[in-house]
């Protein structure tokens, strides 16, 4: 879903970076401590951002197996906003998510710099801001049966990443850039992007994704939406297993990224296929 520079008029890049950067100012205050001076406060914000970085590095590494989508100059993969959100809150997700996409932006010409804002708000706001709070929040209980966590990861990924391919379509077509018509570029987007959201929901089904409490912890995470990651006893073992499925695929996608490094295929990222 990263947009390249050449999807964007001007004014669309800074309308979209303006709103992104409100939200992410706004995210930056409310993950501050608070000054009644509590050690609760002190005590959230040291695990909060250690627990940030893990998180938004296998999303990093995840987000690497992507794909062009034909005719659009953009491309498919994973976004992963509910799942930071599901464990981080959703201002801290939309902080961590915005962090990587600034990362692969500047590193790897993953999203151009012109559309970074764009990019930020497709990804980062809609997921974490919209389809977190609007879908997935409203679905959880305490102690949610598995087929109750099991919809409300996929309605809430497919939400997010299809509210993505519509705001690219919109933004696209608000640049006059494409010459496809509207209806064709989200007959290319859409579908892509309900598949990929299908299967970013569906590992939440054997609980290999949403760590153990977490819609109680959410639910009781305040007006923010966070809580510190207190996983239970009992989901030690089955977290334990599936913390060493993401060390795997991170080791795997980054090997993959090295060998793509080392050897170009001679395709400007920055400008091609996002």
């Amino acid at each position: 879903m990263h947009m390249s520079d050449a999807l964007v008029s001007p004014t669309v890049a800074a309308v979209a970076g303006t709103a992104s950067l409100v939200l992410l100012g706004t995210a930056v205050r409310k993950l501050r401590p608070a000054r009644s001076g509590l050690h609760t406060d002190a005590l959230h914000s040291e695990r909060i951002v250690p627990l940030m970085g893990v998180m938004g590095a296998f999303v990093f590494a995840a987000q690497m197996i992507n794909f062009a989508v034909p005719g659009t100059g953009s491309s498919g993969h994973i976004v992963g906003g509910i799942l930071l959100s599901a464990i981080l809150g959703p201002w801290a997700a939309l902080l961590a998510l915005s962090s990587v996409l600034i990362l692969q932006c500047l590193l790897f010409a993953d999203g151009g710099f012109l559309a970074l804002g764009c990019n930020i708000f497709n990804m980062a706001v809609l997921s974490c801001l919209v389809a977190y709070p609007l879908v997935f929040r409203p679905l959880m209980r305490p102690a949610a049966a598995p087929g109750r966590i099991f919809a409300a990861s996929v309605l809430a990924s497919v939400a997010g990443l299809e509210l993505g391919a519509l705001a690219v379509t919109l933004e696209t077509e608000a640049s006059a850039i494409t010459a496809l018509p509207i209806g064709k570029f989200l007959l290319f987007m859409l579908p892509i992007h309900l598949a990929i959201g299908i299967g970013e929901g569906s590992p939440a089904l054997r609980g290999e994704t949403l760590p153990p409490g977490t819609a109680g912890r959410n639910r009781t995470a305040g007006a923010a939406g966070q809580a510190p990651f207190r996983p239970n006893a009992g989901g030690h073992r089955r977290g334990s297993a599936a913390r060493g499925r993401f060390v795997l695929v991170a080791r795997f996608v980054a090997a993959r990224r090295a060998g793509m490094v080392a050897k170009p295929n001679g395709r400007n990222r920055r400008n091609g296929p996002g």
